[in-house]
């Protein structure tokens, strides 16, 4: 086998020029529109403020957010000690300038107490996003309001978004891509079954998740109940909001993109199809400039859809708020590109490669110079994206999307790796001309189709025979024979290329001699077929002229045949290293990207960096990390007589948002439940000047109390004090510290 490699001067060159792409892509943000270019909307601030205990009511509670964000009447509701809502029902719009506020009007001469102020959104990225507070008026008081347990955007409808939201990334990746491939890369792979059937589910897929979308926007971003998806008067309300009418438009450019496809594998493939036998040969001049003139379309309109198509993600979600959104949204839409050139092409050459004809050495070295610019694309918009959604270096160690942004840039370190190792295999191959090719193509097609009607005759001639079955003798089981031979000899010749020699090779009415490893093949999986069974024309032994093929005959040595061709391919195939080592190679690129593509799914539900650290500003410095229950020992000592002991203290859920349970058991240094005529609990936040806040116990047993209704009204550290007193004269004050999510 003729093999090539790279020149040495040239090698060097990809070799740096690979290893620079590795270090900048270290620094690659979000794949697409789906890596956030800005942050989710966050509650920076509250009038009155969380856990604040003011003189008397506040005609209005008002809510300033760090971005722009959609709230109706119902999105701001303000609870009594009872759980009875106060507000009046109608949402107050605040927003000045840059500032993002709104608010709820209170009515004149509410009571003294602890109210609950809870708020559900859409953030302008599209995400929902909901929390509660307290604050009180006179003093705090224990409250039996109740706020939702599931967050907006969580549960079972939020899980469906969340993979329908992947698999619209995934559909788009492998229509624009796989389209992009045959136009720009290898326009026989329109001939390719696996590559029309790969870019067409990528439309089907794409289609799907957009419907599912829309008709989960209802319950996602409000109850969250999978019913409402059947809300129609809710899907009307969606329809006018951004990421509604970015779904419409994504429909209206699938609909266009649907004819496009059709004309690519139709229109498009007919042009490249080789005429069939004694068909009138076709005007090639002609042919060439059709097919040069629809390529021209195709690049055109396809590129003009694939932009829109990542506009509708660029334009309604996170590109479209926060720093620099002139800049942001083109950017977007040049990595959404990039990504499906790059992915999507790499999916058509893995399905050109395991289960299409050879593919031309060209066609792959035109896709590698492609993926190359796409990287480099790719890398340059990841670096402007990973500044507007991070912020600063300490951010990607301190922040959960940093983790992944880290995770994720280090994957596409490992994808660009693996495709330098395709590049090489790539230069090593040797040349397949198209035209072989697609006459394989063209060949696997005709033993398809041939097979596929050979097997309906079959089942009509089944019919056929269960009725005559009574009146069949032994003359017609000859005749049968007879048929079958003539068949087999028909399938062999029209799905296998068979060389004679001899008299019988002019006019077909000598005994030709046959020679090559089709007819080889052929003779050994039709044994049936030989010399002795054949008629003899001097004993007037020649089929009658009314008998017809045994089609079940014809339809069995088809599938033979069309499996020795299956086979053989196979091993055509295998037989080529440097094709077996690309293969390879870009299968594990594939796997990778796969990957990749769940990491930056995931990112799409994380809350970026820059909001991370935004809300731990406004919680005093403190991060907000996931509630999670807590459990403290506090050893104590009164100096007095049996003044000594252990308190343990659990604390559930252990959330800002919601009631906690407290629990203190004492015992004495041997173990014992200890009784004492007294103990206090207060929490304090310094940094956010609250408290202390008293949290009263009951008791629940000996040494035993329990406190119900702990409101905590913002997330980070706290400082618990215990006061016990063992006797009259003996006590003391114990402080610990707590940690308290959201």
């Amino acid at each position: 086998m003729v093999t090539t490699g790279l020149r040495p001067g040239r090698s060097a060159v990809l070799r740096l020029l690979v290893v620079a792409v590795a270090l900048a892509g270290a620094l690659l943000g979000g794949l697409g529109g789906a890596a956030p270019a800005s942050a989710h909307a966050a509650l920076t601030g509250s009038t009155p403020a969380q856990g604040a205990v003011v003189d008397r009511a506040p005609e209005q509670v008002a809510l300033t957010f760090s971005e722009g964000v959609a709230m109706g009447d119902d999105s701001i509701r303000v609870l009594d000690p009872k759980g009875k809502r106060v507000d009046r029902g109608k949402l107050l719009k605040l927003s000045s300038g840059n500032v993002v506020k709104y608010g709820a009007g209170l009515p004149a001469g509410l009571g003294d107490g602890t109210y609950t102020v809870a708020w559900q959104a859409v953030s302008a990225d599209s995400h929902p996003v909901s929390g509660a507070f307290t604050f009180s008026v006179g003093a705090p008081s224990k409250t039996t309001a109740a706020v939702p347990a599931q967050k907006a955007g969580g549960g079972l409808v939020g899980a469906l978004y969340g993979i329908a939201r992947a698999l619209a990334y995934t559909g788009f990746v492998l229509l624009v891509g796989g389209a992009a491939f045959v136009v720009a890369c290898r326009p026989a792979a329109a001939l390719v079954r696996s590559v029309q059937r790969l870019v067409v589910q990528g439309w089907a897929l794409l289609t799907g998740t957009t419907v599912a979308m829309l008709l989960l926007r209802t319950p996602y971003t409000g109850s969250g109940d999978l019913a409402d998806v059947l809300d129609f008067g809710g899907l009307q309300q969606v329809l006018i909001t951004k990421p509604g009418a970015a779904l419409v438009s994504r429909l209206l450019l699938l609909a266009a993109a649907a004819l496009l496809v059709a004309v690519l594998f139709g229109a498009y493939a007919r042009t490249l199809e080789p005429a069939e036998p004694g068909e009138e040969p076709r005007d090639a001049t002609a042919l060439a400039r059709q097919r040069k003139d629809l390529a021209f379309g195709l690049g055109v309109g396809g590129l003009i859809i694939a932009i829109g198509l990542a506009a509708t993600w660029a334009m309604a979600e996170h590109a479209s708020t926060g720093l620099q959104t002139a800049v942001a949204m083109p950017v977007d839409v040049l990595h959404l590109l990039a990504v499906a050139t790059w992915l999507g092409g790499l999916a058509a050459l893995v399905a050109s490669l395991y289960w299409g004809p050879p593919v031309e050495r060209a066609a792959v070295r035109r896709f590698s110079r492609i993926a190359f610019g796409s990287v480099l694309v790719l890398v340059t918009t990841g670096i402007y994206q990973s500044w507007r959604q991070v912020g600063t270096w300490r951010a990607l160690t301190d922040t959960t999307y940093g983790w992944l942004l880290l995770l994720k840039a280090g994957l596409v370190v490992v994808l660009v790796g693996i495709a330098w190792v395709s590049r090489r295999w790539t230069g090593r191959l040797a040349e397949v001309p198209a035209a072989e090719g697609l006459a394989a193509e063209v060949t696997e097609e005709a033993s398809v189709t041939e097979e596929a009607g050979a097997s309906e005759k079959a089942e009509a001639a089944e019919e056929v025979e269960e009725e005559t079955a009574a009146d069949a003798d032994a003359e017609t089981g000859a005749k049968k024979a007879t048929v079958g031979v003539s068949a087999a000899a028909t399938v062999t010749a029209t799905t296998a290329p068979v060389r004679t020699t001899g008299p019988g090779a002019e006019g077909g009415t000598g005994p030709g001699t046959v020679s090559g490893t089709e007819s080889t093949a052929a003779a050994d999986e039709t044994p049936a077929a030989s010399a002795s069974d054949a008629p003899d024309p001097s004993k007037g032994t020649t089929p009658d002229a009314t008998d017809t093929p045994n089609p079940t005959r014809a339809a069995q040595l088809a599938r033979q045949q069309a499996a020795l061709d299956s086979a053989r391919t196979k091993r055509e195939r295998d037989a080529d290293p440097e094709r077996l080592g690309l293969r390879r190679s870009v299968l594990a690129e594939a796997a990778v990207a796969a990957v990749v593509l769940v990491v930056t799914t995931v990112l799409t539900a994380t809350e970026p960096a820059r909001t991370e650290e935004a809300v731990k500003a406004a919680s005093g410095g403190q991060s907000a990390t996931t509630a999670r229950p807590q459990a403290l020992t506090i050893p104590f000592d009164t100096g007095g007589p049996h003044g000594k002991g252990t308190a343990r203290l659990a604390l559930a859920p252990g959330s800002s948002t919601a009631a906690n349970t407290l629990q203190l058991r004492l015992a004495d240094p041997s173990g014992k439940a200890m009784d004492v005529p007294e103990v206090k609990i207060s929490f304090t936040q310094k940094a956010k000047k609250l408290g202390p806040l008293p949290a009263v116990p009951r008791k629940a047993g000996k040494g035993r109390w329990r406190v119900s209704g702990v409101r905590l009204p913002v997330p980070g550290q706290w400082q618990v004090s215990l006061v016990v007193r063992t006797s009259d004269i003996d006590q003391v004050t114990e402080i610990k510290n707590v940690k308290i999510g959201r």
